[in-house]
């Protein structure tokens, strides 16, 4: 297979699919994207808990700050245009103890700054929202946090690409490796030539990066997120979404109760270091590819980073049963050992981490070298921001204004 395409595309994740939308409403009349699975959602962007976030949690000036906040409105706008799940229910961030008040104010700030709606209300008020919630003292809310459901979404930006003829999405055909500079290697005796590429392939990022000889200071860790449920029978107790203040030094936002799009109440996710990019079960296919550069990865992070450490051993253990309720309980009121059941929702969060200073990256990381543009760590929030996000990818790859 020999195929020539103006764009090529590495990645049918949200990213990719909206990144190929904007290329086609700027007038761009050929786009190839490989994706290598069968089926669109197989991984992070399919699997996530489907949250639209309100642009509260992230630093000022960040990419994740710039595009949380418009990227959650054009996805709300999308979803109504296309008749598709959403779930308008807010979100409650509530404080576990005094010595969490500070993040508490220190989300208010960034919400801000960034233009996020976010509002400190107190017990009272916050019984309005959520009934069952429990807090310390204050409690932050935001009214814009939505749900929907990913895998229904990423399929309608798929059915419009395809439907205008400008779009040829390959599946089970994945990025091999460089051929000559503008040749895409996509099995054996088959290649694609582009003139301009998108590496968008999420858990593979670093790897597709190399190929280009770029992104060398970075590798990406996997995280594992298991979830729980709440049985159907108690699941009147939480009504939308009810989140613990994070520790604000990682990029993770802690075990939490989410009323999915399916009117499920999810708990999780967990964020345990992973055995491998498609670490979705023990031991399995996913865990034995990179199981020893991976480990030793990990190994060195345990040995040199503290804050890692500590949120490694965490982490691992929510494993525990019992650990894990403990820190579901500390959300909510009139929660039983025996009313979380297990589920098979499971995610791997590809996340990265500069090499040289052994510290997770926080933010979006863009690398544009010549006619290839790499997308690293398009980590949460990352789905909801693909709308606003592949506006300013796009006004790279056309060389145009920038948007911000």
């Amino acid at each position: 297979m020999h195929l020539r395409s103006e764009f090529l595309i590495v990645g049918a994740g949200i990213t990719g699919l909206t990144i190929a939308r904007e290329l086609i409403r700027r007038g761009v009349e050929e786009v190839v994207i490989l994706e290598k699975e069968k089926q669109l959602g197989a991984h992070a962007s399919g699997r996530n808990s489907g949250v639209l976030h309100a642009g509260i949690y992230y630093i000022p000036d960040t990419f994740k700050a710039r595009f949380c906040v418009e990227g959650n409105r054009l996805m709300k706008e999308f979803c109504r245009q296309k008749g598709l799940t959403l779930r308008e229910c807010g979100k409650v961030i509530v404080v576990k103890d005094e010595s969490r008040l500070d993040g508490l104010y220190e989300l208010k700030r960034r919400a801000d700054i960034s233009g996020a709606r976010a509002f400190i209300i107190d017990k009272n008020e916050l019984k309005e929202v959520e009934p069952y919630a429990k807090t310390y003292e204050k409690a932050l809310f935001s009214p814009d946090t939505a749900v929907v459901n990913p895998k229904e979404v990423l399929n309608a930006i798929a059915y419009e690409l395809v439907s205008s003829k400008k779009v040829k999405i390959l599946y089970g055909i994945g990025f091999r490796g460089l051929k000559e500079s503008h040749q895409a290697i996509t099995s054996p005796e088959g290649y694609i030539t582009f003139n301009k590429f998108v590496n968008a392939s999420g858990a593979y990022a670093d790897k597709v990066a190399a190929y280009f000889g770029v992104g060398k200071d970075y590798k990406i860790l996997p995280f594992k997120g298991t979830y729980k449920r709440l049985r159907k029978e108690r699941s009147y107790i939480v009504r939308g979404n009810i989140y613990p203040v994070p520790d604000l030094r990682n990029p993770f936002l802690g075990v939490h109760f989410t009323r999915g799009a399916d009117d499920v109440v999810y708990i999780g996710p967990t964020a345990i270091p992973a055995l491998g990019r498609e670490d979705y079960g023990l031991f399995k296919k996913g865990a034995s590819i990179e199981l020893f550069s991976i480990l030793f990865r990990e190994l060195i992070l345990l040995i040199e980073d503290s804050g890692f450490r500590d949120l490694a051993f965490k982490e691992i253990k929510k494993y525990s049963r019992r650990f894990f309720f403990e820190e579901a309980s500390s959300l909510v009121s009139e929660l039983s050992y025996e009313d979380l059941e297990d589920t098979d929702k499971v995610g791997i969060r590809p996340q990265l981490v500069h090499w040289p200073t052994k510290k997770l990256v926080m933010d979006f990381v863009l690398i544009k070298d010549g006619d290839s543009l790499h997308i690293l760590n398009a980590i949460s929030p990352a789905f909801t921001s693909s709308m606003a996000f592949a506006r300013y990818v796009v006004d790279m790859l056309l060389d145009s204004k920038t948007i911000l």
